[in-house]
């Protein structure tokens, strides 16, 4: 481990199952509760942030994709300030990269943690996305991806991007099968929502959902939503923030030995890997065509935190991925390195990405079953994984977990952000 690789101190969540706009309260109501919440969990009390902004060693990083158009408002940075006045002269900007917005604030304050340019960096992803209907909100949706060109007068245009995805996997699957490859979707479908269940703050955890649902596409209570991809298929579209707290190894250690913690309790972050793919979907099929993965460079994301952490699959003990669809999900199960390119359907069909398998991948529930509150999705999926790191998941605690390995993705697998994430001390 790099001497200067930032540490979590821990975070929280809000419960994705709320609906914020019916309880009659705003993104800032939101953001009041998670960073109270975060802040509580971890023990770092309000005097503490003052005492660090006066020296100059805490900021403020969040992430979010859309408040400009689910709530009318933007400058989230400086939103803190209406948290406490702790905040008042604490740097704090927001950070976009659309369903990867979470990552890149994760990233950005990461980066400044290994510059030694600040001791403590606090996180926030947030989203409110229940202020508007679907139909609307599916089409601010469709600015993660080219607009214009690829959204503009489609009806929910992100289902029918992933839907193509589908399409990729199924043609390139061939000695596969189509029905072969559908029944593994479908699985994944069942596990994330079977996950859910085991999550307190899952949107799903009280919804039903079992085998014969999930395989079932099509009809009244599965309806195609984008070509070979029907509602079961879907991320939610959630409420939501997640916080955690960064700090490098000195303020660790120093936080540690004042507040009686050790460094079990803490995560470190041991790799990262950030890629772009072209925006068009097309053009992502056209330029992958002779390659053996479908999305390369989501691949070579994943590779760059191996790199970075000096790792590799062998030693992955937890996944939290990006299932915004089960096609973007299946697709990264070769990107993580756990089968090769057009065998994903045999970790699925073996129980490898199942909770108790080898390679378990979302015991959250994922954004399926966890919900999808878009700007929220990476903070939540790394807070997870220091969750399990540490020993803290609860009921959908995986054995003996050490190191996770997350994946974010912004628009139709656009951008790709991956952290590898370990116990500090292990």
């Amino acid at each position: 481990m790099s001497s200067n690789n930032p540490l979590i101190l821990g975070g929280a969540q809000t419960d994705f199952a709320r609906n914020w706009s019916k309880e009659g309260k705003t993104f800032v109501s939101m953001m009041r509760e998670v960073v109270n919440d975060g802040l509580a969990a971890v023990g770092l009390e309000y005097d503490e942030i003052k005492r660090l902004n006066d020296e100059n060693r805490v900021a403020v990083f969040v992430g979010n994709f859309d408040m400009e158009q689910y709530a009318q408002q933007g400058h989230l940075g400086a939103f803190l300030t209406e948290v406490h006045p702790a905040f008042y002269g604490v740097p704090g900007a927001r950070y976009e990269a659309a369903c990867a917005s979470g990552s890149v604030a994760l990233d950005a304050a990461g980066a400044h943690i290994r510059a030694g340019d600040y001791d403590v960096a606090i996180v926030v992803g947030i989203e409110v996305m229940k202020t508007v209907s679907s139909a609307v909100g599916g089409d601010f949706l469709g600015t993660a991806a080219y607009y214009e060109k690829e959204a503009k007068g489609v009806e929910f245009p992100f289902p029918k991007l992933f839907g193509k995805l589908a399409d990729v996997i199924v043609e390139r699957g061939r000695k596969v099968g189509e029905d072969r490859i559908m029944q593994s979707l479908s699985e994944i479908s069942r596990i994330n929502y079977d996950n859910g269940k085991r999550n307190p703050l899952a949107q799903t955890r009280s919804w039903f959902m079992n085998e014969e649902h999930a395989n079932t596409r099509g009809g009244e209570y599965n309806m195609s939503v984008g070509g070979r991809l029907s509602i079961t298929d879907c991320s939610q579209v959630t409420d939501g923030a997640a916080l955690l707290v960064l700090a490098s190894p000195a303020y660790a250690k120093e936080f540690a030995r004042k507040s009686g913690k050790n460094l079990k309790q803490m995560a470190v972050i041991r790799g990262w890997g950030h890629r772009v793919a072209p925006i068009r979907f097309t053009s992502k099929v056209e330029e992958s065509k002779d390659n053996d993965y479908i999305i390369p460079w989501t691949r070579q994301a994943v590779v760059d935190a191996y790199k970075r952490a000096g790792t590799d699959i062998d030693k992955i003990d937890v996944i939290e991925t990006h299932d915004c669809f089960t096609s973007s999900e299946y697709a990264a199960i070769s990107a993580f390195g756990i089968t090769k390119p057009g065998d994903e359907y045999q970790a699925i069909e073996d129980g490898k990405i199942d909770i108790k398998g080898k390679k378990p991948i979302n015991p959250s529930g994922g954004l399926i079953g966890a919900g999808h509150p878009v700007g929220a999705s990476g903070v939540r999926m790394a807070l997870d994984i220091y969750k399990q790191v540490t020993d803290q998941a609860g009921e959908y605690q995986v054995d003996g977990a050490k190191n996770g390995l997350m994946l974010n993705i912004g628009g139709s697998a656009t951008t790709s952000m991956t952290f590898v994430i370990g116990q500090a001390d292990s």
